[in-house]
């Protein structure tokens, strides 16, 4: 098959996340099928971002060929960021006949944030005679809404609505990231039989693959253990969502407790992040920059547990599938989570605790339990993780899951 995979946030192994695209491009690859990616030329997510200097411009990274569309770079989830999305979605449609003609492809996944990037898709699909799948990571426009505070009456809301229920109406079928869709999307438009699960998933590295750490940072862990103390970590981005704030004040609890968190990322609330643990004049807590996606698995294996928490959200009510969990997972090291979703991926793996979200007592005192476990009971429940995430989310698994579902609507192209 000839697959075209668009997302206006697609990363690579060169710039960074987003990585899902681009993980799963690379397995079609190796099944013997021929990829294309599409992607904004910007995004907030990235580490690296392509510099381009026409409205469309090719880059082979990987093997993967990636057509960049130019847009302009933005900040936060203002203004900026709508011009970005809307700049880009009409390049994606107004180009459609060319994407068509230069990829031919047998089937297209759209995959944007939002559901405006479907209407580009689809006309590609149909200028190529080509079926096409939405694949759904945020439901837009209901997480604005329910994020970010918007009326459902606010005209840029009713056309993402509109733009939603087509995407719903027209597809071949779905691939939703999130495992409590189903409900919602019929009420959409969506048919019963077009809907399919398959949640993020994890790459497991073999070994040599991985990157080493920084040696400032293997100096500074090196110190902490030399000192006795369980180091806790969190790794990922540093924005509103994650409620860091609350970890902090989790860390001032526990200041006496021999325990020390590690923050490895960057994001728009890390410097305020930053000040508020400088205030108080925090000594276990440690502001680490990004490390390449290489690095991660030796980062995490010289830890003792994980953390990994969310706001209180109704939206989190479809469901969560946050890569770093797997990475989690895959490190072998118990996790506490402070997440109220829809599913609870910890408790389904047995391999931690959850703990609820923004209560400071709850996340202190399910660290303080992993802490005091012995070193042979934490590692059963990091065992647990590490098979739980092979079973069900590496990437060979996954990837055979969904290319059932595109040679399955692709042999039924009329």
């Amino acid at each position: 098959m000839r697959i075209l995979y668009e997302c206006d946030l697609a990363g690579s192994s060169v710039h960074g996340m987003a990585y899902r695209i681009f993980q799963f491009s690379r397995e079609f690859q190796k099944k013997g099928h021929e990829v294309s990616i599409i992607g904004a030329s910007f995004s907030h997510v990235r580490q690296i971002n392509p510099v381009v200097k026409d409205v469309m411009t090719d880059e082979i990274i990987d093997g993967i060929k990636y057509r960049w569309i130019k847009t302009p770079k933005y900040t936060g989830n203002g203004i900026g960021r709508v011009v970005h999305m809307l700049i880009y979605n009409i390049r994606l449609f107004f180009y459609a006949g060319k994407i068509a003609e230069d990829f031919r492809p047998d089937v297209i996944i759209s995959s944007g944030v939002s559901p405006f990037d479907f209407i580009g898709c689809n006309r590609i699909a149909r200028k190529a005679n080509a079926k096409i799948l939405l694949e759904v990571g945020d439901l837009w426009p209901l997480s604005p809404i329910e994020l970010g505070g918007y009326s459902k009456y606010h005209p840029f809301i009713i056309a993402l609505q509109f733009a939603e229920n087509f995407s719903f109406k027209k597809c071949d079928a779905v691939i939703s990231i999130l495992p409590k869709t189903l409900k919602y999307m019929l009420i959409h438009g969506l048919k019963p039989g077009k809907f399919h699960y398959i949640p993020n998933g994890i790459y497991t590295y073999k070994v040599g693959e991985e990157s080493s750490l920084p040696e400032e940072y293997e100096i500074l862990i090196n110190k902490l253990k030399s000192e006795e103390n369980t180091l806790i970590a969190y790794t990922g981005a540093h924005g509103i969502a994650n409620d860091l704030d609350s970890l902090i004040v989790v860390a001032d609890k526990l200041k006496d407790e021999n325990i020390v968190f590690l923050l490895v990322g960057s994001g728009p609330e890390k410097e305020k992040l930053m000040n508020l643990a400088s205030e108080i004049n925090l000594r276990n807590i440690f502001f680490l920059n990004s490390i390449p996606k290489k690095s991660i698995p030796v980062f995490l294996n010289k830890m003792d547990i994980l953390y990994l928490g969310l706001q209180k959200q109704p939206l989190f009510r479809f469901g969560i599938s946050p890569n770093k969990i797997f990475d989690y997972m895959m490190s072998g090291k118990p996790i506490v989570q402070a997440i109220e979703a829809g599913n609870n991926l910890v408790e389904e793996a047995k391999c931690g605790i959850s703990a609820e979200p923004e209560n400071i007592e709850n996340i202190a005192s399910a660290i303080l339990h992993l802490r005091n476990l012995t070193p042979a009971e934490r590692d059963i429940l990091g065992k647990n993780g590490q098979a739980f995430v092979k079973a069900n989310h590496s990437y060979d698994i996954l990837t055979d899951k969904y290319l059932k579902v595109l040679e399955s609507v692709v042999l039924n192209k009329e």
